[in-house]
């Protein structure tokens, strides 16, 4: 089966070792050099001190950033043709919408089930996420798990979570006659994946791996509408453009801090 196959038929699919062990080395070293001086790149969540993600916060739209080196190189690789040739092989002409860094340090709580075009709210179509491990990743440091078909379902609202598990407050549940798969994959193994696809993740239980992952979000090139959030998108010429404003959307989640 193609790729294409696959995703008509799961709306997901990997694609094993699409960046190089180098290549993976390079985004690791920059975004931790980044984090530890500066965390302007980080959306303000409101993470209090003493928890894991205050030290390391989510990075969002880093390919706004031409300034520093995470902003080119975030730019850079949400452009690259090997990524790049897959989305469009799965939704024809995109335009990219997003960037995000998670560094997901052991002992940082998961985010519960949702479904990305909840957030982005592109139209008429949906958005297609292409997520990089930047780490190996499994169930122990709080990999991604997915419910393959979820993305023949519509977006389905989402009820409050448990917050010792997730970082956000709310999750979707699992469409009926579906289940949920963990997955498993190595640094430089891209996950792309439909916005109507339901997943998410567990905590990071382990003492001294991190989940790094550098995500891109793209949406169809004839969409009609996007979250005033996304605005400019990119084209894959480098230009900027703009699409009308949908009622709705915003980041991705919003930090919710557990009761100790």
């Amino acid at each position: 089966m193609t790729v294409a196959d696959i995703y008509q038929r799961d709306g997901i699919v990997q694609v094993p070792q699409l960046l190089d062990s180098a290549e993976v080395e390079r985004i690791k070293t920059v975004f931790m050099e980044q984090v530890a001086v500066d965390h302007s790149l980080a959306i303000d969540d409101g993470v209090p001190e003493g928890d894991p993600l205050a030290k390391y916060p989510r990075f969002v739209h880093p390919h706004r950033r031409a300034d520093l080196e995470a902003g080119r190189l975030s730019l850079e690789l949400m452009l690259d043709s090997r990524i790049v040739d897959v989305v469009q092989a799965l939704i024809g002409p995109a335009l990219a919408a997003q960037s995000m860094f998670y560094f997901k340090p052991p002992g940082a709580r998961g985010q519960a089930l949702h479904q990305d075009n909840t957030f982005l709210r592109a139209d008429p179509e949906t958005c297609l996420a292409a997520w990089i491990a930047i780490d190996d990743v499994d169930a122990d440091n709080g990999g991604l798990a997915v419910v393959p078909g979820s993305h023949k379902t519509e977006l389905v609202c989402p009820e409050p979570t448990d917050l010792t598990e997730s970082f956000t407050s709310v999750e979707v549940p699992i469409p009926d006659g579906l289940s949920k798969v963990q997955t498993k994959m190595k640094a430089g193994d891209v996950l792309f994946f439909h916005g109507s696809v339901v997943h998410g993740s567990r905590p990071n239980g382990t003492d001294d791996r991190f989940r790094r992952s550098l995500i891109f979000h793209y949406i169809p090139e004839d969409s009609v509408e996007i979250a005033a959030f996304y605005n400019p998108l990119v084209k894959l010429d480098r230009r900027e453009t703009v699409l009308p404003e949908a009622i709705g959307g915003g980041p991705c989640g919003d930090y919710a801090q557990a009761e100790p």
